[in-house]
């Protein structure tokens, strides 16, 4: 796959569509090699394998105009995979991205899951019109833990749908600090059934976030399937090499930009 920008040509691996020398897979391998610095790109002078797995986030209630101009400038800069927000402000980070490569990740029943279908469904229509390439939904955790897999499949394919029908990427955050190991299994395999395009651990607002255990459970489950989403409390590359190492192919954080800099041995 190919992406053309301003005459340039940039190869794009078909397993997660991304930069071909940014695969997910050649960064675990460099790292299980045994690298702890990664190298720049030739054409940016930042580490490209590093910065195309992070979603830049800011989901604060009290995020500003300046505060998502400045992550959406971020993002161009580094050459993260995408901005995630707060769906007030997928209008403004499609306008202020325009023809980059970086995509808008809008967030959906956020941050506790739960309210109905429906309503996600409304919510990721009305992102995905508003200029989102990406959804990323929490589930009904109250469901889950009750049992009710039938209302949880639901919930899940409200939202999967309307982005397979989008041509955006879903990902389905179960709340993994909130859930039993048998609950992650189930809500994974629910994703799984509903072909998400990822399963993410955390919002970053429950009471825990991405851990090495968690990550390694839910690629287990999903296999090659989907992608793995960490989330919530990665603040350094350390805790990014651990992640990826464990099977995430995708991670959320604030500290995107530290993330990097400390790639670059910063």
């Amino acid at each position: 796959m190919k992406y053309s920008k301003q005459g340039v040509t940039v190869r794009r691996c078909d397993c997660h569509d991304v930069p071909l020398e940014c695969c997910p897979e050649r960064l675990r391998g460099v790292i299980e090699a045994g690298a702890s610095r990664v190298g720049l790109h030739a054409t940016g002078g930042v580490p490209m394998e590093v910065a195309s797995l992070i979603d830049h986030t800011l989901l604060k209630p009290d995020a500003t105009d300046h505060d998502i101009d400045a992550l959406c400038d971020e993002a161009a800069q580094y050459g993260f995979a995408a901005v995630c927000l707060n769906p007030t402000w997928v209008v403004r980070a499609h306008r202020r991205l325009g023809d980059t490569p970086i995509n808008v990740c809008s967030v959906v029943g956020f941050p506790f899951g739960a309210t109905p279908p429906e309503v996600k469904g409304y919510e990721a229509q009305r992102a995905l019109g508003d200029g989102a390439s990406e959804i990323d939904m929490v589930i009904n955790v109250g469901a889950l833990k009750s049992g009710d897999r039938i209302l949880v499949q639901r919930d899940i394919e409200a939202v999967v749908e309307l982005c397979r029908h989008s041509d955006a990427q879903s990902k389905v955050i179960i709340e993994t600090a909130l859930l039993t190991d048998n609950e992650k299994r189930l809500a994974c395999e629910l994703a799984k059934a509903a072909k998400a395009d990822f399963v993410k651990t955390s919002t970053g607002f429950g009471p825990g976030g991405a851990t090495i255990a968690d990550v390694s459970l839910m690629r287990a489950i999903v296999g090659d399937a989907l992608g793995v989403k960490a989330a919530g409390g990665v603040r350094d590359f350390e805790t990014f090499k651990a992640l990826t190492r464990a099977g995430a192919t995708r991670i959320g954080a604030s500290a995107g930009v530290k993330i990097v800099m400390e790639a670059l041995g910063g």
